[in-house]
């Protein structure tokens, strides 16, 4: 059994040893923000925050980590309003959003260790694969985050993410076609 702290909650997983913190953190614990890239270490798809260190999850066994504090992107902030998810949102850094949370979560490991980060820090600590290519917007989104961190900015928290149930269900009549019963046939 592995002990560990996750999301500030004490968890004691009854896995192998060996299971890489990321399936014991998907599986085991339902927290699916981090994700499976490449299990090789290489995309950063499985970041999480492991006692301050930005750690590519796939790569790490939970026996091996035994006591640690670890952090994933839902652990960040409850309300999603961590200053560097809002950055992303208001400069629209996210597009298929699947590289996403171990870019934040790298990020926020830098911005732990260096308050103000240039652009050659940045640049240096984000080495995350993202297929969409977010790269411009990216550097600009930390910076902004770094700012608001510091109390220098503001910025908004944009709509909730999701669908208002009332229109989850809601029919839009020129895109569904009427039933037929199984007795008569489309032409009649």
């Amino acid at each position: 059994m592995s002990r560990l702290t996750v999301n500030n909650q004490p968890v004691e997983y009854r896995l192998d040893p060996a299971t890489p913190l990321l399936w014991a953190l998907r599986d085991a614990s339902n927290l699916t923000g981090t994700k499976y890239g490449c299990g090789t270490g290489h995309c950063g798809a499985c970041t999480v925050d492991v006692d301050g260190r930005a750690v590519r999850s796939c790569q790490v066994p939970i026996g091996g980590i035994e006591g640690t504090y670890v952090t994933t992107i839902e652990g960040l902030s409850r309300e999603r309003n961590h200053p560097l998810q809002l950055a992303f949102i208001a400069a629209e850094v996210p597009q298929c959003g699947f590289c996403i949370p171990g870019i934040i979560m790298t990020a926020s490991v830098l911005l732990k260790h260096d308050a103000d980060p240039g652009e050659a820090a940045i640049r240096g600590a984000i080495r995350n694969i993202c297929r969409c290519g977010v790269y411009p917007r990216l550097i600009e989104a930390i910076q902004r985050a770094a700012r608001a961190a510091r109390g220098e900015e503001t910025i908004p928290a944009g709509a909730r993410p999701g669908i208002d149930p009332a229109d989850a269900a809601r029919v839009v009549p020129a895109l569904v076609a009427p039933m037929h019963d199984s007795g008569s046939s489309p032409a009649d």
